[in-house]
């Protein structure tokens, strides 16, 4: 089990459900992942937070933010991310054009739904589900074996760090012959998202 306690910080620690519009698929596109790369990180430069962890999946995005001692402005900053994001994907050639039926009238193209669900992390335990969450997401919705298998998350991170091992989680072929058998094969949704939300 990862040991996270010297990670949470209590008072400005957030976990989020941020979802596209009618949950289209297109977050993975490479240009999606790395525009979506540079804005949080311009955010970061004018309203500081630390990304604690992250997974991008074709439709949503989960994330856990840790921002400024009394600031807890969240808000603010995936407005601004979600609103540049909407401006440059719109005018590119990945884009897909979207109008919704209630705003034709107005050519309103959605990109991302309108609000977003967050959680405030309020203890170590809380911030280990949500991490542990997080990690596991892509294996949830089938879209990879094991947590080392999906490329878009912030597991690698960890696991370079010395916080989770390579075979956290994990059921595959590959990591038991790599000497991970002692891990799990495989973990329940319930195991992981015990009091975490979608």
């Amino acid at each position: 089990m990862p040991d996270f306690r010297r990670h949470f910080h209590p008072g400005g620690t957030f976990f989020f459900t941020v979802v596209t519009h009618q949950r289209a698929p297109f977050l993975c596109d490479p240009t999606a992942r790395s525009l979506l790369r540079q804005l949080v990180r311009c955010c970061q430069t004018r309203w500081p937070f630390t990304m604690e962890a992250v997974v991008l999946l074709p439709d949503h995005l989960h994330a856990i933010w840790t921002l400024p001692p009394g600031d807890a402005e969240y808000s603010k900053r995936w407005g601004w991310i979600k609103k540049e994001f909407t401006c440059i994907w719109l005018t590119s050639d990945s884009a897909l054009p979207r109008q919704t039926q209630g705003r034709g009238r107005d050519r309103y193209r959605s990109v991302w739904q309108r609000k977003f669900w967050e959680h405030t992390v309020r203890s170590d335990v809380d911030f280990r589900r949500h991490m542990e969450y997080i990690h596991f997401n892509p294996i949830k919705h089938g879209l990879a074996r094991c947590p080392h298998e999906w490329p878009w998350s912030s597991f690698h991170r960890w696991v370079r760090q010395g916080i989770y091992d390579q075979g956290w989680a994990c059921s595959c072929e590959q990591s038991r012959r790599a000497g991970c058998a002692s891990h799990p094969k495989s973990l329940s949704f319930e195991d992981i998202a015990d009091s975490v939300g979608e």
